[in-house]
């Protein structure tokens, strides 16, 4: 039977309208990116043409965004750069057949992550890492795209390399290079922030003024490449332009597959698809909201796996979602993936016949609209919410940002999501407890250093708000026998075990010699609040057999347990305990 995506089957006659201004408007957007992200990337500018045609219909067959626009991104064009260039000549016949080869290996695992439903592996890279992986990642390719602004030929596999470069190459900047690439810069910049509004006051509508700001970048390379072609600067002074843009349809082919190229670049496919699937999820999930839609990430796997697979096919590279061409896609009306599919058919026109129009194109100019694009995803609020509230966060941040800045994109995200699963395990394995009371006339126990409790003499309760393992078992063990030695005549020790989702073999053992060792001073180890996982494997164990009777469904029988068993003649007296937190 044949595939026929939801979205199709339901479709309504009221969207077309939609559909076909969004596709018009994200096509004009996505030609002058398309080339810009194929410059970044260091590959020929038809291949970003190439890569916006076939993966945008795959993803609409296959995805579960009724908005997302896929194709080049600034991000994934970097990592691409990043992994093939110390393999081939950036632009030879061998980078693109290394960057089809990248784009099929990330296809090929977003599908398995798809077909294994891995969808959950979204939330593997926390907020702060993405944040600072897309932050360094900004700045990393502003600062490589100062040379083509300034027209001179610098190179530097960091930022501080690139920038000392730079400057050594101050002395030979084109003049009219700098002119064209600066002004654009400054015309884009006054485009996004001061155009809609003016246009708003003009008596435009809102929705088309704001519309008409994000094709700044197209009427920048209109008016740019009519002046070089115009005043022919590319001989008179130097002006580099895109050139001889090979005119016709991809030819589809099988990237050539070799053991040794797989080597070196499954990590690279890895990060990118991991990085470019957490980036879409999360455009794709906020547009969705504003319609009450859902997303589905085992969905989006497969959209975007088979989006890189026809990338791949088609002579492009990695594609992904992209923030700007999505946002205008919904804005401009999209209701389906029927906008994709007219921008792919329209991108097909493109270069079946247009591709002369890009030859005076100015390469300072596709610099320009990659800085203004990528500067707006310099995440500065991010970081300072995150130092008011979890400088661990803030720190992993910044050491991904700084180690992609200082040593690439895989050693920067590698960098954050170690430094973010080292905070991790260090936060589990010094996991917060609580000596607590009860609170007075009711049957609830808080924290005795936060609140106005009273406990029971002979009793010690403890509450450890962490599942117990290898790596804080000690600890607890450590803390329980602190308290033991510093209150004489305690007769029972309760362990909370409210926050415990579960108990492995070493925290068992550990369990087990508190047991033996509390009993051997005459004190017996009591459990109340014990989840029923953690209590059906609990019971087929030693030390499960030995506490029978002594696990309580609540805290405060364990409390009355306590009372009644105590050796005093009459139950304990209360003692109110008044502490600040």
């Amino acid at each position: 039977m044949q595939f026929v995506p939801s979205w199709l089957r339901s479709y309504q006659r009221s969207w077309l309208s939609g559909d076909l201004v969004a596709g018009v408007i994200v096509t004009v957007m996505l030609i002058p990116q398309s080339l810009a992200y194929a410059l970044l990337a260091g590959l020929p500018p038809e291949v970003g043409l190439y890569a916006s045609i076939l993966p945008i219909v795959a993803y609409a067959l296959l995805g579960s965004s009724m908005t997302l626009a896929v194709g080049p991104v600034a991000v994934a064009s970097l990592m691409t750069a990043s992994a093939l260039q110390p393999l081939a000549a950036a632009g030879s016949a061998d980078y693109v057949g290394l960057a089809m080869l990248l784009s099929l290996l990330s296809g090929g695992m977003l599908l398995l992550f798809g077909l294994l439903r891995l969808g959950f592996l979204a939330h593997f890279l926390s907020h702060p890492v993405i944040s600072g992986f897309i932050s360094g990642s900004a700045v990393l390719i502003a600062v490589g795209q100062l040379k083509h602004l300034m027209g001179v030929k610098a190179g530097g596999g960091n930022v501080l390399d690139m920038v000392l470069q730079l400057v050594r190459a101050l002395p030979h900047t084109n003049g009219v290079t700098l002119g064209i690439g600066a002004g654009s810069v400054l015309f884009l910049l006054l485009a996004r922030k001061y155009l809609a509004a003016g246009l708003v006051r003009a008596g435009v509508g809102s929705k088309l003024a704001d519309l008409a700001s994000k094709l700044a970048p197209m009427l920048a390379v209109v008016v740019t490449t009519a002046l070089v072609a115009a005043l022919r600067w590319d001989e008179s002074a130097g002006v580099s332009i895109v050139g001889a843009v090979p005119q016709g349809l991809p030819v589809l082919a099988i990237p050539s597959v070799t053991a040794s190229a797989v080597g070196q670049l499954w990590l690279p496919a890895l990060l990118i698809s991991l990085v470019g699937f957490v980036e879409s999820v999360s455009v794709a999930q906020s547009l969705a909201l504003k319609r009450q839609q859902r997303i589905q990430p085992n969905r989006e796997l497969l959209g975007l796996g088979a989006a890189n697979v026809a990338s791949a096919l088609s002579g492009g590279f990695p594609v992904t979602g992209g923030f700007a061409r999505s946002v205008v896609n919904f804005s401009a009306g999209a209701h389906t993936p029927l906008a994709g599919m007219v921008s792919a058919l329209l991108m097909a026109v493109v270069i079946a016949a247009l591709t002369g129009l890009f030859h005076y194109l100015p390469h300072t100019v596709l610099a320009a609209t990659i800085i203004v694009a990528v500067v707006s995803l310099i995440d500065v609020q991010t970081l300072r919410e995150a130092w008011h509230y979890d400088k661990a966060d803030a720190l992993s941040l910044l050491a991904t940002a700084g180690g992609v800045m200082a040593w690439g994109v895989e050693v920067g995200i590698l960098m954050g999501v170690g430094l973010s699963l080292g905070t991790l395990v260090w936060r589990s394995s010094h996991p917060h407890i609580a000596v607590v009371g009860r609170v007075p006339g009711t049957e609830h126990f808080r924290n005795i250093a936060r609140h106005h409790v009273t406990t029971e003499s002979g009793l010690i309760a403890v509450r450890v708000d962490e599942s117990l393992y290898f790596a804080n078992a000690e600890v607890l063990q450590d803390t329980i026998e602190g308290l033991v030695a510093s209150q004489a005549g305690t007769r029972h020790v309760l362990l909370v075990c409210s926050a415990v989702n579960q108990i492995d073999a070493t925290a068992l053992g550990v369990l087990s010699d508190l047991d033996n060792s509390l009993a051997q001073r005459g004190m017996a180890l009591l459990l109340s609040e014990v989840k029923g996982p953690v209590l059906d494997r609990l019971q087929n164990t030693a030390l499960g057999q030995r506490l029978q009777g002594r696990v309580f469904l609540s805290t405060h029988q364990a409390f009355e347990f306590a009372r009644q068993k105590t050796a005093a003649p009459s139950p304990g007296k209360a003692m109110a305990v008044t502490l600040s937190a």
